[in-house]
């Protein structure tokens, strides 16, 4: 097989670039595609040293700092690949890299992290985040968002093979693709967190502060309950908002090292995660610590935070509100039932999510695809 790899854009080592990391260790041989390639030279190792083919955005004026403000221009960019030599065509997609054109003859398998978030269901949340729900700017960017829509939903009909990163995924790409998708869960560094079973009397979140985090609801909840100790992990835009609301019993550490955080993660009582998230890599990573994790019941963290209500061995516990006093009533909960939380069960579950058992799905998977599309050719040319 011979195998291109399409990316949407390469600016950070993220959640969707370690996906990709991945997908070279199992096709060394593969060619990568991206609309822009802007990774640091100290941050490349993940792509094994290999040449990254761009589109034309990458010569585009700014957009080294300004690259999304091109999202118009990246359905025709990522088109413009010529991807006819390829046998089998993986594409890992949030935004844009799915809609490569391919021919009958080629197999397009597309990893779906989620359908356009911003352009579908997310799309209000967004506006009026970027305040543009009023005025020209906001009419041009509805606009732009609508033809964003009628594109994902045509292009849809060049993939294959689906795959999503959770079942909630796979549920928002058959409302919005009516598609069917076969779910591989991401690959979750857990080799690198260390089972550690004595706790100590705090309890931890770690994020990027961005408001769809909702770092400030925990911080907030916490502020309400003086006795009990939080840290803080993370910085970003609303770092000085979140400060603001902080108590005495709130401790802000901004950004970390991996080993602080590694070792804040191991140490803490239970992790709290209040993000809607189509996955949720950090939740993982603090059971691979021993660590439970009180999560919002809601996307991924439903599927790999095993609930005190679903079995005799849970993992957390999930709040189905995200407010305050959700989190409040969720902790309160938590320390009435904490001897129920083994550390040894959360690394357990946490394993489920290794990088190698995602190495073994992919390669079984896209054998399997190919073989099954091979028969399919030898069968109509007979």
């Amino acid at each position: 097989m011979k195998i291109a790899i399409v990316h949407d854009w390469l600016v950070t080592y993220a959640g969707a670039e370690k996906v990709l990391e991945q997908l070279l260790e199992v096709y060394p041989t593969a060619d990568i595609f991206s609309t822009v390639d802007y990774i640091e030279k100290d941050e490349r190792e993940f792509l094994k040293q290999k040449k990254v083919n761009t589109s034309f955005i990458q010569r585009l004026p700014f957009a080294k700092k300004k690259y999304r403000n091109y999202l118009p221009l990246m359905p025709l960019a990522v088109e413009q690949f010529d991807l006819s030599q390829y046998d089998v065509i993986i594409s890992s997609s949030h935004a844009v890299a799915k809609g490569v054109i391919t021919g009958p003859d080629q197999l397009h398998i597309s990893y779906v992290h989620s359908p356009i978030r911003y352009a579908w269901d997310l799309q209000h949340q967004y506006l009026k985040e970027a305040n543009l729900k009023h005025g020209l700017k906001g009419l041009l960017a509805k606009y732009m968002l609508h033809k964003m829509r009628n594109w994902d939903y045509r292009t849809a009909n060049g993939v294959d093979i689906f795959l999503s990163n959770s079942e909630f995924i796979s549920r928002r790409i058959w409302k919005v693709y009516r598609r069917d998708s076969r779910v591989v869960y991401p690959p979750v560094d857990v080799s690198s967190f260390t089972l550690k079973e004595e706790k100590s009397d705090y309890y931890v979140t770690a994020s990027r502060m961005v408001p769809y985090k909702k770092i400030d609801i925990i911080v907030e909840a916490f502020a309400n309950m003086p006795d009990k100790k939080l840290v803080v992990i993370g910085t970003g835009p609303d770092f000085e908002k979140i400060k603001a609301k902080a108590g005495k019993n709130v401790e802000l550490l901004g950004y970390q090292p991996f080993s602080v955080l590694k070792e804040h993660m191991q140490n803490a009582k239970a992790f709290v995660f209040a993000a809607e998230e189509d996955f949720g890599i950090t939740p993982v990573e603090a059971q691979a610590c021993g660590t439970p994790v009180i999560a919002y019941g809601k996307g991924g963290a439903l599927e790999t935070v095993v609930g005190l209500e679903e079995t005799s061995m849970p993992t957390g516990l999930h709040f189905y509100e995200q407010t305050p006093q959700s989190i409040q009533e969720a902790v309160k909960l938590f320390e009435k039932n904490q001897t129920k939380f083994v550390p040894k069960n959360c690394r357990e579950n946490a394993l489920r999510f290794s990088e190698e058992r995602f190495k073994v799905e992919i390669k079984s998977l896209v054998e399997e695809e190919y073989k099954k599309s091979k028969q399919v050719k030898e069968m109509l040319v007979y």
